[in-house]
């Protein structure tokens, strides 16, 4: 049985659904020992815990032919701290995966038996085509409609699938991992250039207009281009870096020394070392492919395989929306209103498709989001903590328009505050969409006052020089003075009049 359909399996209660209560996942890499609980088998499954060791099984392989003698120490050493945190939290269904590192070195057979001491459960050595696609996997489950070239860089290997329409399509495996690079190449950059040179011709017709990067030392890479930048989101899900921009980040920081890097502030300590030989071969496959824009994956091994272990109708699901979603169901007061509000305000919306309608329905279940918050701190904490919470399935794009509209939610038609101001990312229309879906929500609040039912007593309808609310007469004392200043200035943003007609 293959390590895909085994998880499945344990995932799964068919009959009965989901697996219920948190799953572990430890992922041991050639760099680095991970342990990721989730508090469920889900699309949007939150994470419990998430941590890292920095232990380097694979450093001076190449050389030895066998796995670090001191990194296989402190490994075991976070595995067996790995397995008291899941015993605490309750973890039943645990899966341990070993990558490149165990899979070549001459000890990784021995290595794995003594982390599954440690574990205190089987680990599986991934073949590489394994470890690839389940990477690609994770790409997918974070951006569903991914189109290139799905590249995983550990410590030991560079996996890459091409990605495209949902699916993942062939599946290459090179030694182009950091840790080995510099062995290999005696730590000169031109050398592991040459290497990696070498390896990628023997890969013909292979080119991407996109490269989805997974993996530490890449994450680093577009922390450092952030910093750079001034750029206003430090969300590194889907960020994009050109190929211009990325080429010439890579030249400065192939040649630098491990003692530079680490007086990068941005950049990990335990990621100097790597960065450089992980530039070298981003610049290689840019060339190689003539690759035009690389965005950053968050998501990747580890997510691939719960991923895969979802039901064929769970993966399917938007991951966006259903975070959203699933925000509402905890935070909400009323979490059916949201979908009241959804489908009366349809009428202001008329004609909209695609993401405009993925952005609406996501802000429309994170608009309440804030009632909990000191009323001075609600436009900005509710924007604050949409514009960073940890969902996947949007582009910056996306995510900032949907964390303004919050904003406008609670501040009404006040002026986005400069010191906020999401630069390069949101355009004037932009800009007006998310203070209309804001003034929507604000609107429909004074109305309803979140309670569920209340909207269906009244309707909304829009022409061209007005927006028009209908109340029947049993119901005219509430059309008082809130609701007549919200209308007025919901139908100012949308250049039109309101009017309240009983009867």
């Amino acid at each position: 049985m293959s390590v895909l359909s085994d998880l499945r399996g344990a995932l799964q209660v068919r009959g009965a659904g989901k697996a219920r209560g948190p799953i572990a996942i430890v992922d041991i890499g050639s760099n680095s020992v991970r342990l990721v609980v989730y508090e469920t088998a889900a699309r949007v499954a939150a994470t419990l815990q998430n941590e890292k060791s920095i232990c380097a099984i694979g450093r001076d392989m190449v050389t030895t032919g066998r796995l670090h003698a001191e990194g296989c120490a402190a490994a075991l050493e976070a595995l067996a701290r790995f397995r008291i945190i899941a015993d605490g939290l309750n973890v039943e269904t645990r899966e341990a995966v070993a990558t490149a590192a165990a899979r070549d070195a001459a000890n990784g057979t021995e290595f794995i038996a003594r982390a599954e001491k440690a574990w205190g459960g089987p680990i599986r050595i991934l073949a590489g085509e394994d470890e690839a696609r389940i990477a690609a996997e994770g790409v997918l489950a974070g951006i569903p409609d991914a189109d290139g070239l799905a590249a995983d860089l550990g410590g030991g290997s560079l996996d890459m699938v091409s990605v495209k329409g949902g699916k993942t399509g062939s599946a290459i495996t090179l030694p182009f991992g950091p840790l080995r690079l510099m062995d290999q190449s005696k730590g000169d950059p031109d050398k592991a250039r040459d290497i990696v040179d070498k390896g990628l011709k023997n890969i013909p017709g292979l080119s991407a207009a996109a490269l989805y990067a997974v993996g530490g030392v890449w994450r680093s890479f577009a922390r450092l281009d952030m910093e750079e930048r001034n750029y206003p989101l430090h969300v590194l899900q889907h960020y994009i870096i050109p190929r211009g921009r990325a080429l010439r980040l890579c030249g400065l920081l192939a040649g630098l020394s491990k003692d530079t890097v680490r007086k990068i502030k941005v950049v990990s300590k335990r990621r100097a070392e790597s960065l450089p030989y992980g530039a070298v071969v981003l610049e290689r496959l840019l060339e190689a492919f003539d690759i035009k824009d690389v965005v950053i994956s968050a998501y990747g091994l580890r997510e691939g395989l719960l991923f895969r272990g979802l039901s064929p109708e769970e993966r399917v699901r938007d991951p966006l929306v259903e975070f959203a979603r699933a925000t509402n169901s905890r935070t909400a007061r009323v979490p059916v209103h949201a979908e009241e509000m959804i489908r009366w305000t349809a009428p202001l919306f008329e004609g909209e498709m695609g993401e405009l309608a993925r952005v609406r329905e996501a802000s429309a279940y994170f608009s309440d989001v804030g009632w909990r918050l000191h009323p001075d701190d609600r436009a900005l904490g509710a924007f604050s903590q949409v514009l960073t919470a940890p969902f996947a399935g949007s582009s910056h794009w996306a995510r900032a328009l949907i964390a303004a509209s919050v904003f406008h939610r609670y501040s009404g038609d006040e002026d986005f505050p400069q010191r906020l101001a999401l630069a390069g990312l949101l355009d004037k229309d932009d800009e007006k969409r998310a203070l209309v879906l804001g003034l929507a929500w604000r609107f429909a609040f004074s109305l309803s006052a979140s309670a569920s039912g209340e909207l269906a007593q009244y309707k909304l309808r829009m022409t061209p020089s007005k927006i028009i609310l209908e109340v029947p007469p049993r119901r005219e004392a509430i059309a008082g003075e809130p609701v007549q200043k919200r209308l007025g200035v919901l139908a100012g943003a949308l250049e039109r009049k309101g009017e309240i007609l009983v009867g």
